[in-house]
């Protein structure tokens, strides 16, 4: 699909290029994977499960992991339109023709998009309809979706359930032989079925329509989740892709995996247990490693619960200064209320804010106590005080509507709570809030998994009443989840085989992106289940709780016993510690005395059991300062103001044009996208760049004209400020090995220190004709045509309406054609048009395929 590249939009969705991404020769690997994401590029390229799996396939010689996302309507319409399927990133290699794709599946609203993607890359949709050997490549699914995605099962060859880091290393293994000794696709099925972790839905089928699901055969195992017991020991990809634009473009560093604050309606929480922590040591090498092989600029501690790491404290602080130095901001996503200290805060707030986020779920004391929250009011204001006090100004809440047993008091609640926050500074200043407000989705495995969810009318009547209430609040708004959205998916949580069948047919109705507002639509789905004999009503209706679930036949680790004792917690309003801290309540994942672990045995020295850095948490709340009439002072970034930038970050010591060629697939790059590129080569070269002042410190990094998407130059230019000067020469080859594939530095001019810098007036093209060759001599013809024209008037759309404009001056100079191609100069000295559209109108008839046009020098001022 390459060759479609210009046709298409943000190409670079496509390229495979990123610092970090992985090329080998086809001839020398014997097993060869697809990752897939069933999003797009930008949502697919923040997710880390995706890079961990990439790195540890790749680490083999004879192995190669590539990537694929979803490519967005238009996208799909141009492969369509050409007969071309879907490939890789690395090796434009069509799906069909890999020996084993592997879909990431984080939600339930992406699974219309797996079927998308296997239509475009031309493998059959059902596992049954993909014959009986390995010609056709192994689908299989893993993530958080896969302990209950009963609607996909019918799609899937195998699901990994649980965590994936050995589980894909034995998996591949056995392929690799299976494939060298011919095996057949059910043998190997079978094989793989005796894997810890590995499901495969194939071999089990109902034996009535109101019994769970059962195995085949007696010799297929019950599939159970599977656990990397050791954080240290689970690999971490310190070199991985770069993107080129992300939804998180940052370093997402995994401090830890599991949480055990047993929050009633969180599926995670349960289905990532037990809790284990790496070492502060194992983080620390990880962390210098990874900043220096990626360049960002931009670091986040990722865990499920990040302030209940109990080393959180040793870690930042350890870590801070060297983000401090080079301007990398900190961020600590999954906060829960009273979980950072003061001093965390302060030094968060001198390099970088980033947004607060906090997460009361509920309004009412009552029903955060039904859902076990464990925060209470003043907990919740203490930590927004202490967050003023150190100079943010907003605060995000994050609330659930429809959770069990709530009313409208409940809801009045969640407003009155927004009011406290937005005076939790006292009277001299008030905070903005913003309430994010999400529907209640029943989720499998976990306490409400019985529970019903309300009815799509009751969620709207809800929204509706909490945004009148907020319309009459200042500094206060109010952001909610789509409520149709909110409806599908609690159709799909819940879902048993009998959806695969709606999840095609909505499919084949259009709906695709379903997670996307701009694409979703519920018409399809509700039209899907009612041509199928289903409803919306009993797939969101409580469960009985002797039945049988879609989900019994697979071991999570957790018992239903446990379940069963927190679902009446909930109504008894009785909360349940972390048992990191706290007692033990059995829950079945753990090794507890004689009570082994409900998990598979993978040899007989495993254990199962949370693994902490510290016995208890090493940070320490402390009240904030107030004054005389009990409002807080603020001690960091007064009134809103930026945090301090280091003087010695500001310096301007010297100043370089560095010259470069892009050409080949970085072609593609968009100035915007340059940008970042540019910063991340100079942060892993090391250079002492000059920051700006502002809440967001940048590098001074300037660039010439925008060059098109699409064209290529050999004589393109970024220019930079350093805090520190140094010889020409030891910038270029500082930055010389950098550089992503199609881009080469040619040379480094120094420049004086003024802010005004010589532009191009005009810029040589080299104009080559690349299409059909039957048209060769029109395209000659119309070429010649134009040179010989006084005149062209063009029409075009800008921002300001419609403007018109006679191109031929632009045209300074057409030389005749030669083998090479036309050389032409262009005058920007009276305007600037894109290059690549001064082409397309001069050459009415002919379209992106046709010509190729590459920029060979530049003229200055």
């Amino acid at each position: 699909m390459r060759e479609l590249l210009p046709l298409v939009p943000k190409p670079t969705r496509y390229l495979g290029i990123e610092e970090g991404a992985v090329h080998k020769q086809l001839s020398a690997v014997s097993l060869h994977v697809a990752l897939a994401f069933p999003d797009m590029y930008e949502v697919g390229m923040s997710y880390l499960g995706q890079k961990i799996l990439y790195g540890i396939i790749n680490e083999r010689e004879d192995w190669w992991a590539e990537r694929v996302f979803t490519p967005c309507v238009e996208t799909a319409t141009v492969l369509r339109q050409h007969g071309a399927p879907l490939s890789t990133l690395e090796s434009d290699t069509p799906l069909h023709s890999m020996h084993l794709l592997g879909f990431h599946v984080t939600h339930e609203l992406c699974y219309t998009n797996v079927l998308y993607m296997l239509d475009l890359g031309g493998i059959p949709l059902r596992s049954k309809d993909r014959g009986n050997t390995l010609d056709i490549p192994v689908v299989m699914a893993g993530g958080g979706c896969t302990l209950a995605a009963e609607p996909l099962a019918p799609f899937m060859d195998l699901m990994a359930l649980g965590e994936g880091e050995e589980l894909m290393v034995e998996l591949l293994e056995l392929l690799r032989q299976c494939r060298e000794q011919g095996t057949s696709r059910q043998d190997f099925l079978l094989r793989a079925a005796a894997i810890s972790g590995v499901y495969v839905p194939s071999f089990f089928q109902p034996e009535d329509s109101d019994k769970p699901l059962v195995p085949v055969r007696p010799d297929i195992p019950v599939p159970a989740r599977r656990v990397v017991p050791n954080m240290n020991t689970a690999p971490f990809p310190v070199i991985q892709p770069v993107p080129f634009g992300a939804v998180h473009s940052r370093l997402a560093l995994e401090i830890g995996r599991g949480c055990t604050r047993g929050c009633r309606f969180c599926q995670a929480g349960i289905i990532y247990r037990p809790a284990r922590e790496r070492s502060v040591e194992e983080l620390e090498g990880i962390l210098h490693k990874a900043l220096s092989a990626t360049g960002y600029d931009e670091l986040s501690f990722l865990s499920l619960s990040t302030g209940d790491f109990s080393a959180l404290k040793t870690l930042f602080t350890r870590t801070v200064d060297r983000c401090s130095e080079e301007q990398i901001s900190v961020s600590l996503p999954s906060l829960r209320v009273g979980s950072i200290d003061d001093d965390i805060m302060a030094r968060m707030a001198g390099i970088r804010r980033t947004g607060a986020t906090l997460a009361p779920e509920a309004g009412s004391q009552r029903l955060r106590d039904v859902i076990n929250k464990g925060v209470t009011e003043e907990q919740l204001l203490l930590h927004v005080r202490k967050l003023f006090q150190h100079g943010w100004q907003q605060v995000k809440l994050y609330f659930m509507i429809g959770l069990p047993t709530e009313t409208d008091a409940d809801l009045d609640a969640i407003v009155d709570l927004c009011r406290k926050v937005r005076g939790a500074a006292g009277y001299v200043k008030r905070l903005n809030v913003t309430a994010s407000i999400s529907p209640f989705v029943p989720k499998a495995h976990t306490p409400f998994q019985w529970e019903a969810q309300i009815p799509l009318t009751e969620i709207r009547r809800r929204i509706t009443y909490l945004r009148n209430a907020f319309a009459k609040e200042k500094s206060m708004r109010m952001r909610w989840h789509e409520p149709d959205s909110s409806a599908l998916e609690g159709i799909f949580s819940r879902g048993d085989r009998r959806l695969a069948d709606v999840v095609e047919t909505a499919y084949r109705k259009g709906a695709v992106f379903s997670s996307w507002m701009e694409h979703f639509a519920l018409a399809p789905y509700l039209e899907a289940l009612a041509e199928h004999g289903l409803s919306h009503e009993e797939y969101i209706a409580e469960r009985d709780i002797q039945a049988p679930l879609p989900w019994d036949h697979i071991n999570s680790g957790i018992s239903r016993e446990f379940l069963q004792k927190e679902r009446e917690r909930a109504y008894e309003m009785a909360v349940t510690d972390d048992c990191r801290y706290a007692g033990c309540r059995l829950c079945g994942v753990c090794d507890v005395g004689k009570q082994p672990s409900l998990l598979d045995r993978l040899t007989p020295q495993t254990t199962y059991a949370n693994v902490l850095n510290f016995p208890e948490r090493d940070q320490q709340a402390h009240q904030p300062e107030t004054d005389e009439r009990g409002n807080v002072r603020q001690t960091a970034g007064e009134s809103g103001k930026p945090p301090q930038l280091a003087a010695e970050l500001g310096h301007k010591a010297a100043h370089y044009r560095i010259w470069y060629s892009k050409e080949g697939p970085a072609t593609f790059l968009s100035q915007l996208e340059l940008q970042a590129v540019f910063e991340r080569i100079f942060r892993r070269a090391r250079l002492p760049m000059t920051f700006s002042q502002g809440f967001h410190p940048l590098p001074l990094i300037s660039f010439g004209k925008a060059l098109p998407v699409g064209v290529a130059s050999r004589a393109e230019w970024v220019n930079i400020f350093l805090r520190e000067d140094m010889p020409a020469q030891n910038l270029f080859h500082a930055i010389a090995t950098g550089f992503p594939r199609g881009m080469v530095p040619t040379r480094i001019q120094r420049l004086d220190m003024g802010k005004r810098q010589s532009q191009a007036i005009a810029e040589d093209f080299l104009l080559e004709y690349t299409g059909p060759a039957e048209r060769r001599q029109e395209f000659q013809e119309a070429l010649a045509a134009f040179r010989q024209s006084e005149s062209q008037i063009w029409t075009r759309e800008t921002k300001k309406g419609e403007r018109t404009v006679d191109i031929r001056p632009i045209f300074h100079k057409i030389s005749e054609e030669t083998e090479e191609g036309t050389m032409l100069t262009l005058d920007w000295s009276s305007t600037y048009v894109s290059p690549l559209k001064l082409v397309l109108a001069a050459l009415p008839g002919f379209g992106l395929l046709d010509f190729r046009l590459t920029k060979t020098e530049q003229h200055m001022d």
